[in-house]
């Protein structure tokens, strides 16, 4: 997926999380903030890269799931779809309602032509997502949701999934099969040895899924490791490729013979 598309500046990101969520005499970014920002402006520049293949011909409808306060969401329509004078609309899903109140308001402070609907619906409620969405942003789906969000994606068709998982539970989808294979395997019980081996087996399975539903996929790093542990992004391109999902359904067979 070799796309480019408009860049967006780190000064700028940070200036405008101040000004819609701060915006108080003598207050600024914390450290923390800061960090938040240097993530922001990356899953801005991936917003960004695809944007050149969508049609101008038909509405662009971005989703920012697991939206928390909605950064990601806002930013992308002020700086990346307000500029290019095409037309889009952004829907935030965020099951918190303070932190969907705090989008709105945000959004109303925002001063642009893009719609901007934030809807309180955990991600998982297959009626709060619309049908064949442009781009779907996540950035650090919480434990379960990334599978969630997954899943949903390619329930509704959505032609592009920027994903970032964010800390790993047992809830995750591929946690139980990826134990049982450690102790098949004999992997190590120490912490250290066993968490990232249980990582990258549900890491393995969430690509493998992807690839089997339909998606051209790509695992990168977005951030550096100093930002966030949890600086994976899987980049999903919907493209039906037969040949390819049946390769990945394979895959996944041979990874785990017992479904998650």
């Amino acid at each position: 997926m070799r796309d480019s598309g408009p860049r967006v500046e780190l000064a700028e990101v940070e200036r405008w999380l101040d000004w819609l969520y701060i915006a108080a005499d003598g207050a600024g970014l914390r450290a923390e903030d800061r960090r938040k920002a240097v993530e922001v402006t990356a899953m801005l520049g991936e917003i960004g890269r695809p944007l050149p293949r969508f049609s101008r011909r038909k509405p662009l409808l971005l989703v920012d799931a697991a939206a928390g306060k909605s950064y990601l969401g806002l930013l992308a329509a002020r700086l990346l779809l307000a500029p290019s004078g095409r037309e889009a609309r952004v829907i935030a899903l965020e099951r918190d309602p303070s932190r969907t109140e705090a989008a709105r308001l945000a959004a109303g402070r925002l001063d642009c032509r893009i719609p901007i609907e934030c809807r309180t619906a955990d991600v998982g409620d297959p009626a709060a997502w619309p049908d064949e969405p442009s781009l779907v942003a996540a950035l650090h789906g919480c434990g379960r949701a990334s599978d969630v969000i997954l899943d949903r994606c390619v329930a509704c068709r959505a032609r592009v999934l920027l994903l970032v998982p964010c800390c790993t539970g047992r809830e995750v989808a591929a946690a139980s099969a990826a134990e049982e294979d450690a102790r098949r395997r004999g992997i190590p019980p120490h912490a250290p040895v066993r968490r990232r081996y249980l990582q990258a087996m549900i890491d393995a399975e969430r690509t493998w899924r992807l690839e089997a539903a339909g998606y051209e996929t790509e695992v990168v790093e977005f951030v550096g490791a100093t930002v966030t542990p949890h600086n994976l992004l899987w980049r999903a391109r919907r493209v039906m490729e037969p040949a390819r999902m049946a390769r990945a359904q394979q895959a996944m067979t041979a990874l785990f013979p017992r479904s998650p």
